[in-house]
């Protein structure tokens, strides 16, 4: 992209706000160097980088880039042999331990929230724990060479901490002897050229031996390091020429460490300037409202409600534009400060902010297309130096762009054929919009000629606009109107201002028919497009209204099924304790039927059946039932004794033995119950046999021994099939005599030779209406369950 373009684009000042988004010096260097790029999937790939970063910053936050500094430099040098200092293997081991957290940060995103690019890209980054956890171990945080870096140091500077305090010992007994203070300026021991020495006044020098290393400003003290010291002095000299020989030799092995790793600690660099990258451009995007545009190759652009992202929020005037579907030009009218300028940079602006994988500041749908190139001839480029006159100037740029433009191209145009006389300019500038239009360029122009409105209108893919000004005010509102050619509004404005009306009539006697006859045609579409704007404005109150309510309805619907969700929930938490105690009752009044049966020996009696019928009724879970409106007296009327019924809340047939008010009393199979008629639902057939019925069952008695018990599952697990079958069949015959309508009959999953004989026996049983295996909750494959007829 030509660079003269970005300026003129003032794409410069966006690199300049991401710079300011970044977190390191290394996302500054890449945020400053990005350019717009013409390839379309490259583009995509950039943007969905922003859109990840923008996801990831959304939901965890800004990515640990704290510690991360350009490194390049000490390791370039680490490279050629040089030797590091301690800070610059800091450095270094700070940004490697930024790395790996900056890896794990987004491999922990990733897994709760995929964001396949920048996990691609973290992957990337190598890990290098031996060397941080080395340099760490022998550097601390002020950047001082440790004594555990190496025995051989640490013995060192054991020798020279006595050496120092033998040192300073000795010269402080120098000091508090009576005969020395008074020759002293000061009772202190200081250091001179790293040397031990004492204040001395300059008259006793004679009473000193040794060396002077220094003296006061004035000349009144003299800083001497006695005779008796000098020695000492000099052993520790030699010591710290030894520390300062075995710290140089740390350094150089870590050096020689970071010199193996320099590839991929450099490569490690650049990826970190990549990801920090995207995360600026996230940050950008949150600032300034933006959204992630959608991007096409045919030359198309459709943005809605898109700001210049360098114009304040709270004074930017949103764009709605759309170019290359109908029309592939757009020629723009409209008097001076009326926004066109500002109208043309924001088309310009939002395509290289898009070709450069950011985010655009429009509402959400905004199309933007990769052109190959984008040309731009805006603003006075006017030249003393070349002496050039501001026609000459643009046309110089306009021939430039005509050489260069493909029809992949974006020419945007300000002011096509001014300064010169406006005959010749209009007809230029028809000229040359009908040569970019013929190679099918995407253009859009301003200019102030009246001619090109009508060019706009008779050629098919050209469209008027017109910035929008509003004439009760004397002031543009900014806004770009596609679709109506701009007014010059020159005569409302004068007669605004208090310009005597017989001048406004005399020049609008000037004025051409036909031009009088546009201007009115133009002044009806304005108002009919005002009228339009104002029926749209209610109709997107009226939907942004319905969207609330339909809001509200939706917010109450989930809140009414959650209260469902939870009512449900109880209810079941309640039946199912209802059963488990029910169950616990039926248990211990079969428990009482089994030992009436062993002690009775024979048929238990009635009286004590019915209590234990009365028992298992108590026993019963009261739960609510649905009422079934209307049917009770209907079901009541038509009941008879000797009918054949269903008891709803059982789920089994009996037949009626006597008919009460509210009540009947059922025989089902060897138990007599009294039942709610409401409980109770007619079975028509039964009417043709109810005399027949009524003897056998009270002829019925119950006689049983301790294998002979009525249950509704039958066990046949560990069995071979031949025992099975003569138990399935007596199982049956009892069931079948009890009264069950169903009854299930457990032979486990296994080989399925036992459930495929029971079943083939089960389809030839005379007392076998149906069969299937069992639904979920009831055993599944491993249970045959039997419909009795």
């Amino acid at each position: 992209m030509d660079s003269k373009i970005l300026s003129t684009l003032e794409f410069h000042k966006i690199t300049h706000k991401l710079e300011q988004h970044a977190a390191t010096s290394l996302g500054k260097k890449v945020a400053g160097q990005l350019a717009p790029s013409s390839d379309l999937e490259a583009v995509k790939l950039t943007l969905q980088a922003t859109d990840e970063a923008y996801k990831a910053d959304r939901l965890k936050g800004l990515a640990p880039f704290g510690g991360i500094v350009d490194i390049s430099a000490p390791l370039h040098r680490a490279r050629i042999g040089g030797t590091l200092n301690p800070t610059e293997l800091l450095d270094i081991a700070a940004t490697s331990r930024g790395a790996r957290r900056v890896k794990k940060h987004i491999a922990n995103l990733h897994e709760d929230d995929p964001i396949p690019l920048l996990y691609q890209n973290a992957e990337l980054l190598t890990e290098h724990k031996p060397l941080e956890d080395e340099i760490f171990s022998c550097i601390d945080d002020q950047g001082d060479v440790m004594d555990s870096a190496s025995s051989e140091l640490a013995a060192v500077r054991r020798e020279l901490r006595n050496g120092e305090s033998r040192v300073r010992e000795k010269l402080e007994q120098m000091i508090r002897s009576s005969s020395v203070q008074k020759m002293l300026q000061d009772a202190i021991v200081t250091l001179r050229n790293d040397r031990y020495v004492i204040p001395v006044k300059a008259e006793y020098r004679s009473h000193f031996g040794g060396i002077v290393h220094d003296q006061s400003g004035s000349g009144a003290t003299l800083f001497i390091e006695p005779e008796a010291i000098v020695t000492m002095n000099n052993k520790l000299r030699e010591l710290k020429a030894a520390e300062t020989r075995e710290i140089e030799k740390i350094l150089q092995k870590l050096t020689a460490q970071v010199g193996e790793h320099v590839e991929d600690l450099l490569y490690n660099l650049e990826t970190l300037g990549q990801l920090d990258f995207a995360y600026a451009k996230a940050r950008m995007a949150h600032a300034m409202k933006a959204t992630l545009p959608r991007m096409n190759d045919r030359g198309f652009l459709k943005l809605k409600r898109g700001r210049h992202p360098l114009i304040a929020t709270d004074k930017v005037v949103p764009l709605d534009v759309e170019l290359g579907n109908q029309y592939t030009a757009i020629i723009v009218t409209g008097p001076n400060t009326g926004g066109k300028t500002v109208s043309l940079k924001t088309i310009g602006l939002l395509s290289l902010m898009a070709m450069s994988g950011l985010f655009v500041p429009a509402e959400d749908g905004s199309q933007l297309c990769v052109f190959d190139a984008i040309y731009a001839d805006i603003g006075d480029e006017q030249s003393i130096e070349q002496s050039l006159s501001t026609f000459s100037s643009h046309l110089t740029n306009i021939i430039r762009i005509l050489r260069s433009m493909t029809s992949k191209s974006l020419v945007l145009l300000d002011e096509l054929g001014a300064g010169t006389d406006p005959a010749e300019g209009s007809a230029l500038a028809i000229a040359i919009l009908e040569h970019i239009h013929r190679l099918d360029s995407r253009i859009v122009a301003t200019t102030h000629y009246s001619e090109l409105k009508a060019y706009a209108y008779n050629r098919k893919g050209v469209i008027n606009a017109s910035m929008e000004f509003d004439i009760a005010t004397l002031s543009p509102t900014y806004r770009l109107l596609v679709g109506v050619p701009g007014r010059s509004n020159a005569f409302a404005i004068a007669e605004r201002l208090g310009l005597s009306k017989s001048i406004i009539d005399h020049a609008r006697g000037e004025v051409s028919e036909e031009d009088q006859r546009v201007e009115n045609m133009i002044a009806s579409l304005e108002e009919d497009r005002l009228n339009a704007e104002s029926e749209r404005q209610t109709a997107e109150s009226l939907r942004h209204e319905m969207e609330r309510q339909r809001e509200r309805h939706d917010a109450e619907l989930r809140k009414f099924e959650d209260q469902r969700d939870k009512l449900l929930l109880k209810a079941q938490e309640e039946a199912r304790e209802a059963v488990a105690k029910a169950r616990r009752e039926a248990d211990e009044i079969i428990a009482d039927l089994r030992k009436l049966a062993l002690e009775e020996g024979a048929a238990v009696k009635e009286h004590k059946l019915i209590e234990a019928k009365r028992r298992l009724e108590d026993a019963a879970p009261e739960l609510a039932k649905p009422k079934r409106a209307g049917k009770a007296d209907k079901k009541a009327a038509k009941i008879e004794a000797g009918d054949e019924v269903t008891v709803y809340s059982l789920n089994q047939k009996g037949t009626v033995v006597e008919i009460g008010a509210t009540d009947a009393t059922v025989q089902l199979g060897i138990m007599k119950m009294k039942v709610s008629l409401d409980d109770l639902e007619l079975i028509p057939s039964s009417k043709s046999t109810p005399a027949k019925k009524q003897p056998q069952q009270q002829a019925a008695s119950l006689k049983r021994s301790k294998d002979d018990q009525v249950r509704m599952e039958l066990d046949l697990r560990g069995e071979n099939l031949e025992e099975a079958i003569i138990e399935v069949d007596r199982f049956l015959d009892e069931s079948y005599l009890s009264g069950l309508g169903q009854v299930y009959i457990i032979h486990g999953k296994g080989t399925g030779v036992l459930r495929t004989g029971i079943q083939q026996y089960l389809r030839k049983h005379s007392l076998v209406k149906a069969y299937r295996l069992g639904n979920y909750g009831e055993g599944g494959n491993g249970v045959t369950v039997a419909e009795l007829k």
